[in-house]
């Protein structure tokens, strides 16, 4: 029988591990490095050097942890020469990577909605200047509500 999310919820033990897919995306992303280095990456954010002074890590952790993201294949190394210099490598986004975005989307609006004295940059829809919102919908296109959620499998 599936479980409702919202009111009270009989005890149960949830997946645990990699059966579970919360647990499974916190393997691959669940540090705070993790999701800055992707947030400069949305925002456009290639090289090394900009992505240590974007998100203020040493290059040390910035190195580690990119190696990470791109071991998972959130990223990719591409190489890139400015002229007169020796190639470098660029760190670029992959599709599974871009996969992420509504997840930062929705960290950023969480934090806007419930610590809004704290500022920080919005979204908004290049084309009418309107602040992007996430919505959770069903396949077959219904905005669904936190009361109309059902945990299955």
């Amino acid at each position: 029988m599936p479980l409702r999310l919202a009111g009270r919820l009989p005890r149960r033990r949830g997946p645990v591990g990699d059966a579970c897919p919360i647990d499974r995306t916190l393997q691959v992303v669940g540090t705070r490095s993790a999701f800055l280095l992707l947030r400069e990456a949305f925002y456009g954010a290639t090289r090394f050097d900009d992505l240590v002074r974007l998100t203020g890590f040493t290059e040390a952790v910035a190195a580690s942890r990119l190696k990470e993201l791109v071991g998972a294949g959130l990223l990719e190394r591409r190489p890139y020469r400015e002229p007169g210099q020796r190639t470098r490598q660029e760190y670029v986004l992959t599709d599974r990577g871009r996969d992420l975005l509504p997840v930062l989307v929705a960290l950023g609006e969480w934090s806007r909605t419930h610590s809004p004295e704290l500022g920080g940059p919005t979204l908004s829809h290049d084309g009418c200047e309107a602040d992007v919102r996430l919505t959770l919908r069903c396949a077959a296109g219904h905005d669904v509500t936190e009361d109309e959620l059902v945990v299955t499998g």
